[in-house]
């Protein structure tokens, strides 16, 4: 393992710790606060804080996808299932964040005539993130230390087949990120956790069994 291995590794996860964080802090603390406070209160904190913590949040979400594809590309000769999905995970969360979920805060903070329309697109994208977060940590993390069917190189056809099934489902998801609308599954903070865990099972199901 080079110095350079070894600095983009940390890089990657120095970087990932402040965009997911941050991605929680967003939907498990800001919007619950907003939901019970006063309008003047709301007002000055999207004004004054969430300008400044979209900031963060989005250089954030672009360097760890920067430096998650050097690492793609230096462990370019071991890719395996958990690595693709993983990484399919992370790049549609870093997608949102710069198509969706940015452009529509701009309209909400400037006070826009479609800020309230704009508003329920962020959040929609932000939801699926915080859902897509916690299969693609799972992904991450087990890509690296785990031994069993989903961490073996692409060469069966079940690996195959179990990598199309999954890149499918995540699809059909981000499909409603983008096209749909916000459901009972990712609504509240107990039922997106919920869900990211038992999307992580089943896929983490898939890989092992298909």
């Amino acid at each position: 393992m080079d110095f350079l291995d070894v600095l983009f590794r940390a890089l990657h996860v120095l970087f990932g710790i402040t965009w997911i964080g941050l991605l929680y802090y967003f939907n498990f603390v800001q919007t619950e606060y907003f939901k019970v406070s006063e309008p003047s209160a709301k007002s000055d904190v999207v004004q004054k804080l969430v300008p400044n913590a979209l900031w963060y949040f989005r250089y954030a979400a672009l360097f760890t996808f920067i430096t998650g594809l050097y690492l793609i590309h230096y462990l370019s000769i071991a890719i395996n299932i958990s690595i693709i999905l993983g990484a399919v995970l992370g790049t549609f969360m870093f997608l949102n964040v710069w198509l969706i979920i940015w452009p529509n805060q701009k309209k909400v903070i400037a006070g826009a005539p479609d800020a309230a329309d704009a508003g329920a697109k962020a959040g929609l994208a932000s939801r699926t993130n915080t859902l897509f977060s916690i299969p693609m940590l799972w992904f991450m993390v087990y890509s690296a230390h785990g031994t069993a069917i989903g961490n073996t190189i692409l060469s069966l056809e079940e690996s195959l087949l179990s990598l199309w099934v999954g890149l499918v489902l995540i699809a059909i998801i981000e499909a409603n990120a983008v096209w749909g609308k916000m459901n009972v599954a990712i609504t509240s903070v107990k039922a997106v956790i919920h869900s990211g865990v038992a999307l992580s099972v089943i896929l983490g199901l898939i890989v092992c069994y298909l």
